[in-house]
């Protein structure tokens, strides 16, 4: 199945990512069209009717979040979150390094909408190239005059700043990345009140992903109805996946919501090798809970995946085939939550250290089928009890693990002990993700 490109339209074409190939293929005309011809509620109820969700996790409506900002004559901001820190997401990567200018015109008339003379992209620390690509492409705009205080002349202010983060998974976190950008430690805030009302230095602030904002010249150009001809009624618009692990071709995709996952595991990124199946799936990043084979023709849509237990969330399809060790691969991804983890709130602390411990055991066969009743209850009094998400997402695939895939977890440690503690000694994560008949 051919993808169905929006965003990545012509993205591999040469000099995309400067303003005059930009604007050679009618960039900046959604932004003259915002600022000349639509007023900010106009702008608002576009992207409302559009039905575009946002693409960074949550997928709640653009629209709707834009107009729970009051207005009045406040100072108002608009966040761009770009720490793309969740393991098997890189779309937005892509979209910032080959063009760049989409997104930038995406957040102008984003921050026209809400009112916010402030707009701001915190991009990732690791992502330092990519940061320069963008520093030079906001110079371009400011000097070809589509940011500043008076854009193209019409007295409209947007300033545009790039923020570069420190490297820390929890910033992604939606207020946690709004205290890093006021320069202090990365730490989730207690909502209400949330960042619409009291965001950025106090004022009212919207907040959205890359991919998101890129969306918004597309709806402003081509009006909500358009949009909505993709997707389904509640999935609507194009998704940027990005396909990693045990599949022949991994990278980038663009495809219409509510294909089959099949048809984008398979058909387009191959499969995994020669000889072997998908046995699970993550569908939306480390974060989601995993799915099995028997889940491969599920539409990949917001609601069908939720049907099914599991999130769309970032969009980041994680494969595991056959001969990789599902406890191991729990360890491993509960390993880097409980690394990233800001030890504000207690469950989160605690929960994610105590899942890590529990899971080394499982896998080194010191663990008895008790210890898997205990680790799924962990996860229980983890999800849904925490500061922020960051618990839960470690507490949602793990749990899912360990109730699919029961059976191998209590073959793991019985052939983990079987092999004797010599054969594991070492911690699992020096060594590839086999199962556990294998490590045997």
């Amino acid at each position: 199945m051919p993808e169905t490109r929006v965003l990545f339209r012509d993205i591999d074409a040469p000099g995309l990512a400067t303003i005059q190939g930009y604007r050679d293929r009618g960039g900046y005309g959604a932004l003259k069209r915002a600022l000349h011809e639509l007023e900010p509620d106009e702008l608002l109820s576009s992207l409302e009717d559009s039905g575009l969700r946002g693409r960074g996790g949550a997928g709640f409506s653009m629209g709707k979040k834009g107009s729970f900002l009051p207005r009045g004559e406040m100072e108002k901001y608009l966040c761009c979150n770009a720490d793309e820190s969740e393991p098997g997401a890189f779309k937005d990567r892509e979209l910032m390094q080959k063009n760049p200018h989409q997104l930038i015109e995406g957040c102008a008339i984003a921050s026209l909408a809400v009112g916010a003379t402030y707009a701001f992209v915190f991009i990732r620390g690791e992502y330092w190239e990519i940061a320069d690509i963008l520093d030079r492409a906001v110079g371009e705009a400011y000097d070809a005059g589509y940011l500043g205080a008076d854009i193209l002349d019409t007295g409209v202010r947007v300033e545009l700043i790039v923020h570069r983060g420190a490297g820390a998974y929890i910033c992604g976190e939606e207020t946690a990345l709004l205290d890093a950008l006021e320069g202090k430690r990365g730490n989730p805030r207690l909502k209400p009140p949330f960042p619409a009302i009291q965001g950025l230095y106090g004022g009212p602030t919207l907040i959205n992903n890359v991919e998101t904002l890129s969306n918004v010249p597309h709806i402003v150009n081509n009006g909500a109805d358009w949009f909505k001809g993709f997707g389904s009624e509640q999935s609507t618009g194009t998704k940027v996946v990005s396909v990693s692990g045990c599949v022949q071709r991994p990278g980038n995709y663009e495809i219409e919501l509510g294909i089959p996952s099949r048809e984008i595991i398979y058909g387009l990124a191959g499969g995994p090798p020669k000889g072997r199946r998908v046995k699970a799936w993550f569908p939306g990043g480390s974060s989601a809970p995993v799915l099995t084979e028997a889940d491969l023709d599920l539409p990949y849509t917001f609601e069908d995946l939720a049907k099914a237990g599991s999130m769309l969330g970032s969009g980041s399809i994680i494969v595991a085939d056959d001969t990789i060790s599902i406890p191991e691969l729990a360890l491993r991804t509960a390993r880097f939550y409980h690394h990233e983890s800001c030890g504000k709130c207690t469950p989160c602390r605690e929960g994610t250290n105590w899942t890590t411990k529990m899971l080394d055991r499982v896998v080194r066969g010191e663990a008895t089928p008790m210890d898997l009743e205990i680790i799924a209850g962990v996860q229980e009094k983890i999800i849904g009890h925490c500061l922020c998400v960051l618990g839960d997402s470690m507490a949602m695939p793990v749990g899912s693990m360990v109730a699919k895939f029961r059976d191998e977890f209590e073959a793991t440690i019985e052939a983990a002990r079987e092999a004797g503690h010599g054969a594991l000694d070492h911690s699992p994560l020096d060594r590839p993700l086999t199962t556990g008949a294998q490590a045997a």
